[in-house]
Parts: structure tokens; C-alpha cells; sequence
């Protein structure tokens, strides 16, 4: 062997070294954290596909369950927006890091608050279909706001105002009217009636807190609980440049999960 050729074999050799992982050394690209907020008269299950594909794409996931919600038991008194916020910024606090926050519906009043009180936690605040306040506002407010809604009519309030139903027979239609009957079987099965509580509480928001994280925005197209309308215009209040659309009724990750699981991809990377 030529001297010149033995030089390259140890110069190749020399930079294996260097570059050859280790024994037991992890290779993998390290993924994002992503917390899943979901919104009013639903739960954690909504996510379950969409958990499932960031979850095979090397992401770690959070699905919160907000109280009074799905399996949680607590009286409709007890709850605010606050209980909500404090739940996730809960989850929040076992993660090393920054995570990709998401919020669906009334879910993106909960991700409003966290923004404000954990800024610093927060990689990404994406908003999903779902109500993006001011300063000073309200879910009611937002709501009331929205003449294209189709939710107000179908409201149907306890006696003792502490909850509120939707009309049984409008249920599936509002939420998930492009899903298969198999998911709007689930939606029917899984239905609770939802805390009012939170939804007259006003978010405050600040330049350093809420102010000072990224967000995204994800537009559902067939929204008849908020109307396109309604979030074309909490978009241009927030100043949001990073928007996208799905073409979906208001509950996009029963409909579409994997178109939403790639935007979130997407948004991660």
C-alpha cells in the first residue's frame, strides 16, 4: 500500500472517531414538547389521533384535562378561567423546557392566560378554531361579538346558571359536522354540560407576558361556533402574521387529524 493511501486511511479513520456515536449514545433528533388544550362540551379524547401522530413523529405530548371536564368531578362553582390556567401551567411545570402550547375553542382563552402568567415556558402559542381575546375581554364578549356564530341560539342555561347545555339535536352539526358518524357518536357519548363560570371571566393581558411569546394561528374554514369572520378579526387585533387554514367544521383534529398533526410539525420545526 502506497504511503499517501495509508495517510488517507488514517485520516478516515481519525474522523470517525470523531463523529461515530458513542455506545448507548442517542442518535435520534430530539422533538418538541407539544401541551393540547381542548375546548368547551369536549375533552381530552379529542386529541387521541392527533397525540397519536405527534407522538410517532418522535414528539413528546401533553394532553391537559381541564377541570369539570371529561373525568373530573369538580363542581361547576369552583371553576374560572384561573382553575383552568393553573391546571395547565400544572402540566407546564413537569417539562424541562419550552413547549408548543395549544388551545381549541375556549381552550385558546386558557392558552391566553398561561402565555401571560409563564411567557418563558412557551416555545409556540397556537391558537386552534379558538377564541383569541384582548385585554379586558371575555369569552361573552368575543362571543357576543360574533353575529355568524351559530352557537347563541342552541344555548340552553341551567336554572341555577351554573351550566350550559347545548341542544342535543344540533350537537353534532355545530362541532363536527364534516366528521364520520363514528367520531359524532363519540362526541355524543363523551357530551357533558360546560362550566358558564369561565366564560364571563375577562383575560388582562400584558406586553411582557402575552405580548411577548409567538403565536400561530390555525383557521377553521366551516366554523359555525367562530365564524371565520370572528377569527379573521381576533387575528388582526393580536397582530398574529403566521396563519393557516384548514377547510374543516370547528373540531379540525376529529375531522382532519393528520392535516392537523402536520401544520403542528410544521409549526415545531
Amino acid at each position: 500500500m502506497k504511503t499517501t493511501d495509508l495517510i488517507l486511511l488514517s485520516a478516515a479513520f481519525a474522523i470517525s472517531a470523531f463523529t461515530s456515536p458513542t455506545e448507548g449514545e442517542d442518535t435520534t433528533l430530539q422533538g418538541q414538547t407539544y401541551v393540547l388544550v381542548h375546548g368547551a362540551w369536549q375533552a381530552p379524547y379529542v386529541w387521541d389521533e392527533v397525540r397519536s401522530q405527534l407522538t410517532r413523529a418522535g414528539n413528546e405530548v401533553i394532553v391537559v384535562e381541564l377541570p369539570g371536564h371529561g373525568n373530573d368531578k369538580t363542581p361547576p362553582h369552583q371553576l374560572s378561567l384561573d382553575t383552568y390556567r393553573d391546571k395547565v401551567i400544572n402540566a407546564l411545570s413537569e417539562v424541562k423546557g419550552k413547549v408548543i402550547l395549544v388551545g381549541h375553542s375556549m381552550g385558546g382563552m386558557v392558552v391566553t392566560l398561561v402565555a401571560e402568567k409563564v411567557p418563558s415556558k412557551i416555545l409556540t402559542l397556537v391558537y386552534i378554531g379558538a377564541f383569541l381575546p384582548t385585554t379586558g375581554q371575555a369569552l361573552i364578549d368575543l362571543s357576543n361579538a360574533d353575529p355568524d356564530s351559530k352557537l347563541g341560539p342552541l344555548l340552553i342555561p341551567s336554572a341555577d346558571q351554573l351550566t350550559l347545555d347545548v341542544k342535543q339535536e344540533n350537537l353534532t352539526d355545530l362541532f363536527i359536522k364534516d366528521g364520520t358518524q363514528a367520531i359524532k357518536n363519540k362526541v355524543i357519548t363523551n357530551y357533558r354540560a360546560e362550566p358558564a363560570i369561565p366564560f364571563i371571566n375577562k383575560a388582562i393581558l400584558t406586553a411582557e407576558g402575552f405580548g411577548a411569546v409567538e403565536k400561530v394561528y390555525i383557521k377553521t374554514l366551516q366554523d359555525m361556533v367562530i365564524s371565520p369572520g370572528l377569527q379573521n378579526r381576533m387575528i388582526a387585533a393580536a397582530g398574529i402574521k403566521t396563519v393557516y387554514e384548514v377547510n374543516t367544521s370547528h373540531s379540525p383534529f376529529l375531522a382532519q387529524p393528520r392535516a392537523v398533526s402536520d401544520l403542528l410539525i410544521q409549526i415545531g420545526q
